[in-house]
C-alpha cells in the first residue's frame, strides 16, 4: 500500500536539480475509509499545472548558471579544467546520478559521497528526498524518521518558511503515525498545515505547488485523527481533501467520485446517515456518468448507497440498491463482494420483518462459505438475529455458540473485525435476556480493543454498554468505572457535545443516585441535559427524561424549588408531543404532585428513582465496517436502544 508521502515525495523537481526532485505532480485519490485502514493515495493521471516561477524559489538562476557551466565544462578536455572546473563538473555528475538512482541504497552510495561538496542545505534537501523513499516503501521508519530530522535541523532555521520544510513536518508526521507516535504525528502535520497556509497566504509559492504538499498533510492529518478516536476532527481533513480535488480535478473526474464516496463512508462510520447520502448520490452519479451503469465502482457505490438507507430506516430502498449491486458484482465474478452484498440483504429483509425470507437468503450463502470462514461467521449471527425476532431462542443460541467458536479462533488475526462481531452477538443475547453472557463477551470484546491505540472510540462505546447491562441487572457498584471510562473516552473521540456522551453521563447520574451520591447525580444529569438539549434538541424524548432525572437528583438533595422548575419544564415539553405522549405527561403530572408534597414535608420516597437510559446502539458501537452497520438486531420496545 503506498503511503501519503508517496505522491508528495516527487513533486521537488520544481526547485531544480541543485534542490533534488521531490514532489511529482499527480494529484492523487484516496482509497475508501474503514474502520481499520489508513487512507492511502492511489496514483491519478491527473496533473496540477505547476507555475514556473517555483523553478527557482530556493535557488535562484542556480540551474540557468550550472547548466551554462556544464554545458561549457564537457566540452573541454578533463586535464585542461581547473579544480574549481572539475568540482562543479564532479557536483553536476553527483547532482545526475542522485536524481536517477532507483533505490534507496543506490541513493545512499551517492549522498555519502556528496556530503564532501556539497553545502548544508542542499545536503538537508537530499535528506528530505531519501526520507521520502523510505517512508514511501514503508519498510524502515526508524530510518524515514531520522533522515527526516537531519532534514528539519537543517531546512527550520531563521523562522523562514519554505515548501520544503512543510514537507520535511509532513514527512515527520508520515513517520511518527506509521510508528505509532500519534501525538508527535499530530503536532508535525498541525504545524505543517500552519506553514502552508502561511505561504499561501504570503503568496511566496504557488497555489498549484502548495495543493499537493497540502492535500497529503489532510489526509495524514485524517489518519492520524482516526487512529487517536477522533474521528469526527478527522473527518473536517478528509473534507477539506476532497475541497482540494474539487479545485483541481474536472468536474465528472473518476477520482472525484471515488473521493465522495470516502467522505460518504467516513460519515458511515460515525454513523451519520444523513450527512453522508449526499456525497454518496454525487459519488454513484458521477461513476454511472464515466463508467456506466454496470461498472465495479457503481456496485460499490450504490452497496454503500444501501448501508446509508438502512441507518435512515428507509429499508426498501435499502434493499432495492442491495440488489442492483448485487448484479453488477455478479457480472464481474467478485465473489467475495457478491457474498456480503448477501449477507447485507438478509439483514434487510429481517429489518422489514420478512424473517422467512432472510433464513432461506442465509442458507444459500451458508454454502458459499468455508468452514472457518468469517464470513460463515457472519452468516450465524443474521441467522440468530432472524431466530430471535421469531422467538426461537434454543436455535439462535446455536447459532451463536458456532458463530463464537469460529470467531475465537480469529481473535489475533482480525481483532478488530472480531471485536465488532462480540458486539452483535453481544445484543441478541441482550434480546434473549441472557446478560450475563452479554456482559461476558463484551469483556472480552475489551480485552481485544484495548490493545489498539487507533480503537479507543470503541472502547468508550463498550465501557459504555457493560456499565448499562451491570446497572439494568444491578451490579451498580461495578457499573460505575465502566460508566466514568466510557465518558471520557467518547468525548476524546466525538466531542464534549455528542448525543452518546449524554446517554453515558445520565446513566451515571442513575448510578449515583442509586448510591445516594444526589449531589454527583446533579452534576452529571445537568451535564447529560446540556449534551441533549444540543444534540438532539430540548423536546426529545430521551431530553426530557434527562430533564427529568435532573428533577428527581435535586429532590433527593431536598432542594424542592429546583427539582419542581425542572419537573415543569418537563411537562411543558411533554405537551408538545401532543396525543402521542399522553402517558408521559401523566406520568409527569403525577411527578410534578409529589414534590410539591415532598415540598410541603409530605414524604413519599419513589420520586427519588431515576431510570437510565438505553443507550443507542449507534451511540454505543459505532459500527465502522459498512457491512456491519445493517446488522443491528432488532430489540422489544423496552430493550430498543434508542437513537
Amino acid at each position: 500500500m503506498r503511503r501519503v508521502s508517496s505522491f508528495a515525495a516527487p513533486h521537488l523537481h520544481v526547485y531544480t536539480r541543485t534542490s533534488f526532485s521531490f514532489i511529482s505532480k499527480e494529484f492523487t485519490s484516496t482509497n475508501p475509509i474503514n474502520a481499520n485502514e489508513p487512507i492511502s493515495p492511489q496514483s491519478s493521471n491527473t496533473h496540477l499545472k505547476s507555475c514556473k516561477k517555483t523553478h527557482y524559489l530556493l535557488f535562484p538562476n542556480v540551474k540557468h548558471q550550472q547548466s551554462q557551466r556544464f554545458n561549457t565544462l564537457v566540452d573541454q578536455n578533463p586535464s585542461q579544467l581547473s579544480s574549481r572546473q572539475r568540482k562543479i563538473q564532479e557536483r553536476s555528475q553527483l547532482e545526475e546520478s542522485f536524481e536517477s538512482a532507483k533505490t534507496i541504497q543506490e541513493m545512499l552510495n551517492v549522498f555519502q559521497e556528496m556530503e564532501s561538496s556539497f553545502d548544508e542545505r542542499e545536503l538537508g534537501l537530499a535528506c528530505l528526498r531519501i526520507g521520502l523513499k523510505l517512508d514511501q516503501e514503508g519498510e524502515d521508519p526508524e530510518k524515514a524518521l531520522s533522515f527526516a530530522n537531519k532534514a528539519l535541523n537543517v531546512l527550520d532555521r531563521d523562522d523562514k518558511l519554505s515548501l520544503p520544510l512543510a514537507m520535511t513536518l509532513q514527512l515527520l508526521g508520515s513517520t511518527c503515525y506509521s510508528l505509532k507516535r500519534f501525538n508527535d504525528s499530530l503536532g508535525y502535520l498541525n504545524r505543517a498545515n500552519r506553514v502552508l497556509g502561511q505561504l499561501e497566504k504570503d503568496s511566496s509559492c504557488s497555489v498549484e505547488d502548495i495543493r499537493p504538499i497540502l492535500h497529503a498533510v489532510q489526509l495524514e492529518l485524517c489518519n492520524t485523527k482516526t487512529a487517536m478516536g477522533r474521528r469526527e476532527e478527522a473527518l473536517g481533513n478528509l473534507r477539506k481533501s476532497l475541497e482540494l480535488k474539487e479545485m483541481t480535478l474536472e468536474r465528472d473526474s473518476k477520482e472525484l467520485g471515488k473521493a465522495n464516496r470516502d467522505v460518504a463512508e467516513a460519515y458511515v462510520a460515525i454513523l451519520h446517515f444523513k450527512e453522508a447520502l449526499p456525497f454518496c448520490l454525487k459519488a454513484l452519479d458521477i461513476h454511472k456518468a464515466q463508467l456506466g451503469q454496470n461498472s465495479v465502482e457503481v456496485a460499490h457505490d450504490r452497496r454503500l448507497l444501501g448501508v446509508i438507507y438502512t441507518g435512515l430506516e428507509e429499508h426498501e430502498k435499502a434493499l432495492e440498491q442491495n440488489q442492483l449491486s448485487q448484479r453488477v458484482l455478479k457480472n464481474w465474478g467478485l465473489d467475495t463482494d457478491l457474498l456480503r452484498a448477501e449477507i447485507d440483504a438478509a439483514n434487510m429483509q429481517i429489518a422489514l420483518g420478512r424473517y422467512d425470507e432472510a433464513i432461506n437468503t442465509l442458507k444459500g450463502v451458508v454454502q458459499q462459505t468455508g468452514q472457518e470462514s468469517e464470513d460463515r461467521a457472519m452468516v450465524f449471527i443474521s441467522m440468530a438475529k432472524a431466530l430471535c425476532n421469531q422467538e426461537k431462542s434454543t436455535d439462535a443460541e446455536k447459532c451463536l455458540e458456532i458463530a463464537c467458536g469460529i470467531l475465537g479462533k480469529k481473535e489475533k488475526v482480525f481483532p478488530v473485525e472480531v471485536a465488532e462481531a462480540y458486539m452483535e452477538i453481544s445484543m441478541l443475547y441482550e434480546t434473549m435476556d441472557k446478560f450475563e453472557a452479554a456482559i461476558s463477551l463484551l469483556k472480552r470484546t475489551l480485552s481485544l480493543l484495548e490493545k489498539l491505540p487507533q480503537e479507543q472510540h470503541s472502547v468508550g462505546s463498550v465501557s459504555a454498554r457493560v456499565g448499562w447491562l451491570l446497572l439494568l441487572t444491578g451490579g451498580v457498584q461495578h457499573a460505575i468505572p465502566f460508566l466514568e471510562d466510557a465518558a471520557e473516552r467518547l468525548k476524546e473521540s466525538f466531542g464534549s457535545k455528542h448525543y452518546a456522551v449524554g446517554y453515558v453521563y445520565n446513566n451515571l447520574g442513575a448510578a449515583y443516585l442509586e448510591l445516594d451520591r444526589p449531589q454527583s447525580a446533579a452534576q452529571v444529569f445537568a451535564y447529560a441535559k446540556d449534551i441533549m438539549d444540543v444534540s438532539l434538541g430540548p423536546h426529545h424524548t430521551d431530553s426530557i427524561e434527562a430533564c427529568q432525572n435532573l428533577s428527581k437528583a435535586y429532590a433527593a438533595m431536598g432542594s424542592y424549588h429546583l427539582a419542581i422548575n425542572f419537573q415543569e419544564k418537563a411537562i411543558e415539553a411533554w405537551e408538545g408531543h401532543g396525543p402521542s405522549a399522553v402517558d408521559e405527561l401523566k406520568e409527569a403530572h403525577r411527578l410534578l404532585e409529589q414534590l410539591k408534597k415532598k415540598a410541603s414535608g409530605i414524604s413519599d420516597e419513589s420520586i427519588t428513582k431515576a431510570l437510565p437510559l438505553a443507550n443507542s446502539s449507534e451511540a454505543v458501537f459505532g459500527s465502522t465496517s459498512p457491512h456491519k452497520l445493517v446488522s443491528q438486531p432488532s430489540r422489544s420496545k423496552e430493550m430498543q436502544l434508542k437513537c
